[in-house]
């Protein structure tokens, strides 16, 4: 009896092993450990980076909750890349984005405390730099022919992530300004909860300038509204701009998205009449 016991945990040991592989592969063919751990060495060496620049801005960085948060945004956005990309090592396009994702973390930990207000000026400084690197890694990615859907979408959650806390920073900053400016970096997260209920949402979008154009824009109205030598109305008009012309890009998505879903139905509805059996008659007609 025991040994059956012992045949049957070692068996569902086994089969749950086997199911989480399975999962944690993203639906790969099998689960290759040599790849992740290829991963897993540039995601550590991202940490060494966070740890160096943290370092060396002792004033953003000045106790263990700081630390904490940015290792923790960190230690998120590394697990995500380990269930995301099972290919191994990342590529010189991705491990920029790695980069600025050690740098967006430091933002993140900066705003514990309101450190952030005592080194203003540096915690712009390590946002702008992570905003050029927006530039830096597609620029790449194209010159080495190494664009992927991973780093596409890597690149855009980390924009929206740091517009989330520059737009967090903004409201500790002035907080007379309104909780308003959150949409700016919620729209982005509540879009994504829509495409759950309305999977139509969720379709691939075409290429476009404009909407690179508006990201950098609400990137650059949020600093320029950070920066002490903004004034309080001038601060306002700037996070004011960033959202109207954040709405407008996202309402013409919403919009184009809505007609390839009409298109979609129109064109199945079409598909399905034509291949709809037509009617026969077995019985003979009359004389």
């Amino acid at each position: 009896m025991e040994k059956q016991l012992h045949h049957l945990f070692f068996t569902a040991a086994k089969r749950a092993a086997l199911w989480v592989a399975m999962r944690f592969s993203f639906n790969a063919p099998y689960y290759s450990l040599p790849k992740r751990l290829y991963s897993a060495v540039e995601l550590v060496l991202g940490g060494i980076l966070l740890l160096i620049v943290g370092s060396g801005l002792p004033a953003l960085m000045a106790s263990p909750a700081h630390w904490a948060v940015a290792y923790g945004f960190y230690a998120c956005i590394s697990l995500l890349t380990l269930v995301f990309w099972p290919h191994g090592q990342l590529g010189w396009a991705n491990r920029v984005t790695l980069a600025r994702a050690a740098l967006v973390a430091v933002v993140a930990g900066g705003l514990v405390g309101d450190a952030f207000i005592v080194a203003l000026w540096q915690w712009l400084a390590i946002a702008v730099i992570a905003l050029a690197l927006d530039g830096l890694d597609g620029w790449i990615a194209r010159r080495t022919q190494s664009h992927s859907a991973f780093g596409a979408r890597f690149d855009m959650e980390l924009d929206a992530l740091l517009i989330m806390l520059l737009c967090v920073g903004l409201l500790k900053l002035a907080p007379t300004i309104g909780a308003w400016v959150l949409i700016i970096g919620g729209i982005r997260y509540l879009f994504v909860a829509a495409s759950w209920l309305l999977p139509w949402l969720g379709k691939p979008l075409f290429a476009s300038f404009r909407r690179k154009a508006v990201c950098v824009w609400q990137v650059v109205a949020l600093l320029l509204a950070l920066t002490p030598l903004t004034s309080s109305l001038a601060a306002s008009l700037f996070a004011l701009s960033a959202l109207i012309t954040l709405v407008y890009s996202f309402g013409f998505d919403v919009w184009w998205l809505y007609k390839q879903r009409s298109v979609d139905i129109s064109t199945t509805n079409q598909l399905t009449q034509r291949n709809k059996p037509k009617a026969t008659h077995d019985h003979l007609s009359p004389p």
